[in-house]
This record gives C-alpha cells, sequence and structure tokens, in this order.
C-alpha cells in the first residue's frame, strides 16, 4: 500500500483529504505544522507528500528546502491557497514536483497523485511508451529505467520522478524540437495548459544535474520561440 504525508494547518483540509485518500486505498499520516513534516518524512518512508504552502512557523518552501538539503526525494505536492506565480514557481524551482491551487476537488488530488506516482512504483518501464529499452545511452549520459537511475561519467546523478520522466522524454526524441505544449502533454499526462512554466523548471532542474556547463549546455538546447531540443553528440 503507498504511503502518504499530509500536511496542512486546517484540520477541515486533512479531514478531507485523509478521507479521499484512504478510500483509494492509500495509508495516510498527516502534520499539522513544518517542523512535524520535516520529521516525518526524514525518518519514515513515504511514496508522495502533499504538502501545504502557508504552514505556520515553517512554510511549505522552507519545508521542501529542508528535505532535498537531506537528500529526501519523495515526490512533493505543492498545495496553495496563493495566485502569485512567484510561490509556485519557487516552490518547484526548490524541488517540489506539482502544486495544486485551492479550492481543488478530491479527484483532482487523487488524478495528480497517481500522475507522480505513475513512475516510483516499478519504474518507466510499465508505460508502454517506454517499455522498449530498458537502457538509453546518449554521450557520457546513461539512463537504466528498470532500475529508475541516471548516471553521468559513470557518476551516479539524483533525479526526482518527474526529472526522470521528461529526460527520458527527451532522450527518446534527440534532434527534434519539442514545444513545451508538448512536453506538458506528454510527460505530466493531462491538462497543463498554460502551466509551460513548470517545463521550463525542471530543464533548468536537469541541465544543473547532467550538463557539464549547464550555462552553455550541451544536450538541453533552448530553441528560442519554440521549444528545447536534445542533442545527440555526434561521434566521428
Amino acid at each position: 500500500m503507498q504511503r502518504v504525508l499530509v500536511v496542512d494547518d486546517e484540520p477541515a483540509i486533512v479531514t478531507l483529504l485523509t478521507y479521499n485518500l484512504e478510500k483509494a486505498n492509500y495509508e495516510v499520516e498527516s502534520a499539522i505544522n513544518g517542523h512535524d513534516a520535516v520529521n516525518l518524512a526524514s525518518e519514515k518512508h513515504f511514496d508522495a507528500i502533499l504538502l501545504d504552502l502557508m504552514l505556520p512557523g515553517l512554510d511549505g518552501v522552507e519545508v521542501t528546502k529542508q528535505l532535498r538539503q537531506e537528500k529526501v526525494s519523495t515526490p512533493i505536492i505543492m498545495i496553495t491557497a496563493k495566485t502569485d506565480e512567484f510561490d509556485k514557481v519557487f516552490g518547484l524551482e526548490l524541488g517540489a514536483d506539482d502544486y495544486i491551487t485551492k479550492p481543488f476537488s478530491p479527484r483532482e488530488v487523487l488524478a495528480r497523485l497517481k500522475a507522480v506516482l505513475r513512475r516510483t512504483q516499478g519504474g518507466p518501464a510499465t508505460d508502454s511508451e517506454f517499455d522498449d529499452s530498458q537502457q538509453l545511452r546518449v554521450g557520457e549520459i546513461m539512463i537504466d529505467q528498470a532500475t529508475v537511475s541516471v548516471t553521468v561519467n559513470q557518476q551516479r546523478v539524483k533525479l526526482t520522478p518527474k526529472e526522470f520522466e521528461l529526460l527520458v522524454y527527451l532522450v527518446k526524441r534527440p534532434n527534434q524540437v519539442l514545444k513545451r505544449d508538448q512536453l506538458l502533454e506528454g510527460v505530466w499526462g493531462f491538462d497543463y495548459a498554460g502551466q509551460t512554466r513548470m517545463v521550463d523548471i525542471h530543464i533548468s532542474h536537469l541541465r544543473d544535474k547532467i550538463e557539464p556547463d549547464p550555462k552553455h549546455p550541451t544536450y538541453l538546447k533552448t530553441v528560442r520561440g519554440f521549444g528545447y531540443r536534445f542533442e545527440a553528440p555526434q561521434h566521428d
């Protein structure tokens, strides 16, 4: 049974999420503040965290920051009542995998959660789009889909589930110019219309982790006015 940590200081929200998650056969624990969230997520295994942005004391952004600094890679879905794009983008830049804006429907939460968890149980090889080859190699990058692992120059690189999905999607389409909307649909799996900033953030994270010089990328090239292209090195 998959385990989810719900973090929100509003009892009604915790009750609503817990009820619907348990009804969908998830095991649920909860926390009402950021300090408890960090302690629980650091000490116990969770498959995902639903994390409110506006928490008393230690807010959701700081919780995300601390967990990522402690190398806790559990997927995080931020829940925010804010409409300011900066807060959402900042949370994603720190390592959150997705966000949901209040008010939300339980059905939306379950759909987003399922999408985030899709690759964490058994890896991308369970999806028909990614089952034709277990290992992919491009230049110094080696991707093993069976173990959901990536090495660059024989050094293990730690990616979030969504970063891994995005990298595989790009590698399987070498030298193609892919629009942001196309990447949203192909990787996130459902309607994120107008949220192309999410793609830019994850591309930036990937560059930091796989590029020798992220400011002058070898693999992940920006095609201005269109989107991105994964450029496979040419060998003589």
